[in-house]
């Protein structure tokens, strides 16, 4: 059988941790950054976990992760 290829979208946007749980970056802080508030951008970064319900997704699209 051939070898599973990996979703290189997902493989830009998720990172698996140790423990097993996936983490993603936020949305919405790449680009029109003027018209959002400090407050907004703040909360905006760093980093987060997926949701357990989209984890088994996330997982599918990175089969060696």
């Amino acid at each position: 059988m051939p070898k599973m290829k990996t979703k290189s979208g997902a493989a830009k946007r998720f990172r698996v941790r140790g423990n097993g749980s996936i983490k993603r970056s936020s949305a919405y802080m790449r680009h029109i950054l003027t018209k959002k508030t400090s407050k907004r951008k703040r909360q905006l970064r760093g980093i987060s976990e997926v949701h357990a319900s989209d984890a088994g997704h996330v997982r599918d699209m990175l089969p060696y992760a």
